[in-house]
């Protein structure tokens, strides 16, 4: 049995909490959060050992495993002082506020051998799984463009108070919403290398940013676009689509759907000349304890067998995360050129 605790129960941290509660080869050791009320019925309703202090859980408790699921400003210091005491580490998403803390995170992590994931769960979908395979395996072949866009009703009217409207909490959609994004193009399309121009929209915030467009960089051939708006409520929740353009064909890609044009009939099995279309149903693997998406699992999951050596430790390690936060930088950085 693994022993993990959890450092946050919010609304991430709780579903993390769930899974970990149901999956055959953890023990929840500990959850510590600062809310009174999120203990109290912890305490009420489970067996959980609750704290307040996250670094007494960390000192009684002594997990092998951390997830850490708290606003971005923290990530830097709990989770070094987690790996300081040996626990391999789950955090959500993105790694850092700063390129720097990242990096020192990064180090750490490789020095002492730890087990480390960050929780960008686009890798664990089924149809964005099929892209990164299509793509890598030369079937759209030299790719020329991709569009990378999501979608969603997170911010649709003012004076949210919350964190996500506090940039020095890592809120705002280019931390929240657009690093997904990035950080799926990273995975499937190739590390992004330059952002040739920014704009940073705010419809309904004050001091954050509600959307996010960007062109960005591969390489000299390869260019793209990034779309995010968190405050379109003509979705009901975070849409996520990848758009790629190669000599060979042509995909579009989200969460539920694979559309895939081959101008020949040299393309995979199971795939033919001109348009196809598949489903999430096509792709997805069974899980043993389903909560949001299979995807939710699928990662937890992951981590869990990478602790116990059963697969490699190299999906959303801290070093990819990290280079999405460089590209987070780079945007931030183009918008005061």
């Amino acid at each position: 049995m693994i022993k993990v605790g959890l450092i946050g129960a919010g609304k991430m941290g709780i579903s993390h909490l769930s899974l970990l509660g149901a999956h055959p080869d953890v023990e929840v050791a500990g959850v510590s959060d600062t809310s009174k009320m999120v203990l109290d019925a912890l305490k009420k309703y489970t067996s959980f050992p609750c704290y307040t202090d996250y670094e007494e859980m960390l000192r009684k408790a002594k997990p092998d495993a951390v997830f850490v699921a708290v606003p971005t400003r923290f990530h830097a210091d709990m989770v070094q002082n987690a790996m300081e005491r040996d626990a391999h580490i789950f955090a959500e998403k993105p790694l850092c506020l700063t390129v720097l803390d990242g990096q020192k995170l990064v180090e750490i992590a490789t020095r002492k051998n730890l087990v480390n994931q960050v929780g960008y769960h686009n890798k664990f979908i089924g149809t964005f799984r099929e892209v990164k395979r299509l793509v890598e395996n030369g079937y759209l072949g030299d790719i020329f463009h991709f569009v990378g866009e999501a979608y969603g009703p997170v911010v649709v009217r003012q004076k949210q108070n919350n964190w996500r409207s506090n940039p020095a909490e890592g809120g705002g959609c280019l931390l929240d919403y657009a690093s997904h994004v990035i950080d799926l193009i990273n995975y499937v399309v190739g590390p992004i290398t330059k952002i040739k121009g920014s704009i940073l929209k705010s419809f309904y915030s004050k001091n954050v940013e509600d959307s996010v467009f960007s062109l960005l960089e591969v390489s000299s051939e390869v260019s793209g676009v990034l779309s995010v708006n968190w405050s379109d409520e003509t979705y009901r929740k975070m849409s996520t689509t990848l758009t790629i353009i190669g000599s060979k064909g042509k995909i579009v890609c989200d969460a539920n759907e694979l559309k895939v044009h081959f101008k020949t009939t040299d393309c995979p099995q199971g795939y033919s000349k001109g348009w196809n279309v598949k489903y999430i149903t096509d792709f997805t693997d069974n899980v043993d304890f389903y909560l949001r998406g299979e995807e939710y699992s699928a990662q937890v999951d992951y981590f869990i067998k990478a602790i116990q050596k059963k697969v490699p430790n190299n999906i959303n390690t801290f070093q990819s995360a990290w280079h999405t936060d460089k590209v987070i930088s780079m945007i931030k950085q183009s918008i005061n050129n």
